[in-house]
């Protein structure tokens, strides 16, 4: 499935449009690796994404063509939250 897809049916970003936009910043890695919204998601891939101050890494447990609000959660399992406090480096 393609990655900005796969966003906005699991409802991690809201519209597919956005989702293809924070692809194309750099903002979305697969597995480590900086990815375009065509990449491909497969189950068990880690997914990691930037959206201003919090960054959000969670591993893909299922893939769907489409879903239901209650259900788009189950697509994917939260790993980390991270936030990053105003004038701190990336990477520090």
């Amino acid at each position: 499935m393609r990655l900005d897809k796969f966003l906005k049916v699991s409802r991690l970003i809201k519209r597919r449009t956005v989702a293809k936009d924070v692809s194309e910043q750099g903002r979305v890695w697969i597995n480590g690796r900086e990815a375009k919204p065509s990449s491909t998601v497969k189950v068990g891939d880690e997914l990691t994404i930037q959206f201003g101050q919090k960054t959000v890494t969670v591993r893909v447990e299922r893939l769907a063509e489409t879903t239901r609000k209650d259900e788009a959660a189950g697509l994917y399992t939260l790993l980390r939250e991270e936030f990053r406090r105003e004038g701190e480096e990336e990477g520090q």
